[in-house]
């Protein structure tokens, strides 16, 4: 299933307005900071990877560019 399939309610940035950050795990936060996956990996599975391949949400985020503002 992708994300835009995601019933409204289940959807990590959703959840997050409605409910707030507490409420979601780590994946979803992340894939949230994310916005997008890539060809054959939907966003949620691509931050399930990241957090595994660098020892949690801390290793992943730590390893994202610095947006330009």
């Amino acid at each position: 299933m992708t994300d835009s399939t995601w019933p409204t309610d289940e959807r990590p940035r959703e959840r997050l307005l409605a409910h707030g950050a507490q409420t979601l795990s780590d994946a979803e936060l992340l894939a949230i900071f994310l916005r997008t996956g890539t060809t054959g990996m939907p966003v949620m599975a691509l931050a399930r990877y990241l957090i595994e391949e660098f020892s949690g949400l801390r290793g992943a985020a730590d390893r994202l560019p610095t947006p330009v503002l």
